[in-house]
């Protein structure tokens, strides 16, 4: 019986030196097959670095790029297409309907086809504004019980005009300025309004209050559906003692420049041809020292130049103003038609 008991005993023993062998086999045939792995997703940059690359990461393998040809052509700036304006003038008073239909009826009559645009004048250098405006300072506004149906019938009626310009003097405002000197009004040295050579006020570019009042009936302007704003006076005074203006920190070209940016931004809502009359001599000389204006400072700011010129003047102004402003043009202001101008031009 104890032999019978001893042999089951026996049986029922696993030896200690099977398991390990059968785990260190299990170990051999693991570490094998990791190998295998490897070898077969090592990849190698061009650099000779190996990296390691699973196949449910794989990206799929694209062709390598041709060299970019790096001779680039580099294309001058194209102008906008605009349209060609050859334009009358309805003079500088509050438009009425019977002023629109004789001023059109003149225009057709000396020009036939000629013209295809009109200019109105929404605000003159002695500070009134001649359409109804809600931004005007108190007493500025000055128009006929007529006038806002003879600026519809201009922009949309039956005898509408097909491109239409308004004018709006700019810092030769003495109504605004005297309405609020110490906020729009240019002033002395004394802090007293400034009255220039021919006894008029200004307002001041530096005032940003000035800028913005200008840039508000720039907007109104433009809602009435006018295609062009032509700014005209947009300048410091150039009578006068001169030596006595307050001019403050800023340089005077710099404040006539943020000017026109602020005047651009505010119109951008609307798609409006933003445009500046200047003197004859700031495009044959480049600056005006006294007004404060810097051709190549106004150019690049606004699509059109405007200025007083003889035909046989044209062809140099014209590239004076591309020199600085390869897409702003130049429109000649005429007292006659020439048919040596075959481009736009404003008749006074």
């Amino acid at each position: 019986m104890a032999m019978s008991r001893g042999y089951r005993n026996y049986r029922g023993r696993r030896s200690k030196g099977k398991i390990a062998l059968a785990v260190l086999l299990v170990l051999v045939i693991l570490a094998a097959a990791a190998v295998m792995f490897l070898q077969q997703n090592i990849v190698y940059d061009k650099t000779g670095t190996p990296h390691l690359e699973v196949p449910w990461r794989k990206e799929p393998a694209t062709e390598e790029e041709e060299p970019v040809d790096l001779d680039l052509v580099v294309q001058e700036p194209e102008k906008p297409p605009r349209e060609e304006v050859r334009a009358f003038s309805t003079g500088n008073e509050a438009l009425t309907l019977e002023g629109w239909h004789s001023a059109r009826t003149q225009a057709e009559a000396l020009h036939g086809q000629i013209c295809n645009a009109v200019a109105v004048t929404l605000k003159d250098s002695q500070g009134r504004v001649l359409f109804d405006s809600g931004t005007a300072v108190s007493g500025a506004r000055q128009i006929h019980e007529d006038t806002s149906a003879a600026l519809r019938e201009l922009l949309t009626g039956e005898m509408a005009a097909d491109y239409s310009i308004a004018r709006l003097s700019c810092f030769h405002d003495p109504k605004a300025a005297n309405s609020d000197v110490e906020n729009l009004g240019l002033e002395n040295t004394g802090g007293y309004i400034f009255y220039d050579g021919r006894n008029s006020q200004w307002l001041d570019p530096a005032k940003p209050a000035a800028r913005e009042y200008l840039c508000r009936l720039a907007q109104e302007a433009a809602a009435l559906g006018f295609d062009e704003i032509l700014l005209t006076d947009v300048s410091y005074p150039t009578e006068g003692k001169l030596d006595k203006i307050a001019y403050g920190e800023t340089t005077k070209s710099a404040n006539l420049a943020a000017f026109l940016e602020e005047v651009r931004v505010a119109l951008e809502p609307y798609g409006t041809t933003l445009s500046v009359e200047v003197p004859v001599s700031v495009l044959t000389e480049g600056y005006s020292e006294a007004a404060g204006l810097v051709l190549s400072e106004i150019a690049p700011r606004v699509d059109r130049i405007y200025a007083a010129a003889s035909p046989e003047e044209v062809p140099a102004l014209t590239a004076a103003v591309t020199a600085v402003g390869e897409i702003t043009d130049f429109v000649p202001e005429l007292t006659s038609v020439d048919p040596s101008v075959t481009e736009s031009w404003l008749l006074y």
